[in-house]
């Protein structure tokens, strides 16, 4: 499993560096015809994971791809899905850290197609310019992916759901899709080990445009939440479940005592 992990790695930054340096030449190209090699470069992400490390994907309810202007807020536990939910969108612009975009060749390239950097030490002026340019974004047809707790957290961790979120929906004025997933106990965050098995990732009932702003958060939070625990459960109970961190174990002790009650 070891060995597993780090041919994956090698291989999973090597690829990057492959795609952006051999695509470079057609960052000049027009956005949308960059959108292509962007789906492209997911896909042998989420490839190289299941033949290197046997770690599978599973989607599960969503269309072929999602398109046309929607906000879509994901839970977040690993990087694994800062590329693989790229391929399940049209045309998706995720709300990152501004200070990605001064790596050099991968800050070209977000620059290049349209993500939303957010300069955080901007405080209140931050989240007005992430609103604005997530409604020009939905306004042109995009797909806005944000991290609602705004960071990675462990499987099973309590949630921390960030006034952010809210922001855009009201700014965007578009439905919101919530994601649920389980990636953190095959991808662990700060951990250079992956482990077989198979990623969930679930998208859930569309919440309508409009809702109050203490509604929209609380059902937004709920349905992650309930979702995400029932993919932790299944993920637990599998033939050969991965290693559980210990906010998983504390979690699962909970839902049971809850079911037991």
């Amino acid at each position: 499993m070891a060995l597993r992990s780090i041919l994956f790695n090698l291989a999973f930054y090597a690829n990057l560096v492959l795609w952006m340096v051999v695509c470079l030449p057609l960052i000049l190209l027009p956005r949308r015809a960059l959108l292509p090699f962007m789906h492209a470069w997911a896909k042998s992400s989420i490839w190289l994971l299941r033949v290197v490390a046997g770690t599978r994907l599973e989607v599960r309810g969503a269309p072929q791809r999602f398109d046309g202007p929607l906000l879509v807020a994901a839970k977040h536990q690993s990087l694994f899905e800062t590329f693989a939910l790229l391929h399940c969108f049209a045309d998706p612009a995720f709300i990152l850290k501004h200070e990605l975009t001064r790596i050099p060749l991968f800050g070209w390239w977000i620059t290049r197609i349209g993500m939303i950097a957010v300069r955080r030490d901007k405080g209140a002026r931050a989240l007005k310019d992430m609103g604005r340019d997530a409604r020009v974004q939905a306004e042109s047809g995009r797909q806005v992916l944000i991290f609602p707790e705004g960071t990675r957290r462990a499987p099973g961790d309590d949630p921390a759901y960030k006034v952010g979120v809210v922001l855009l929906y009201q700014e965007m004025g578009v439905p919101c899709l919530p994601v649920a997933l389980n990636s953190g106990l095959y991808w662990p965050r700060r951990k250079w080990q992956r482990y077989p098995g198979t990623i969930l990732v679930e998208f859930l009932e569309v919440l309508p445009a409009g809702l109050p702003r203490k509604e929209f958060l609380a059902r937004l939070e709920t349905a992650i939440e309930t979702a995400s625990d029932r993919l932790l459960v299944e993920a637990a109970r599998a033939p050969h479940p991965p290693p559980l961190p210990e906010t998983a174990r504390k979690r699962l002790q909970a839902i049971g005592e809850a079911e037991a009650r």
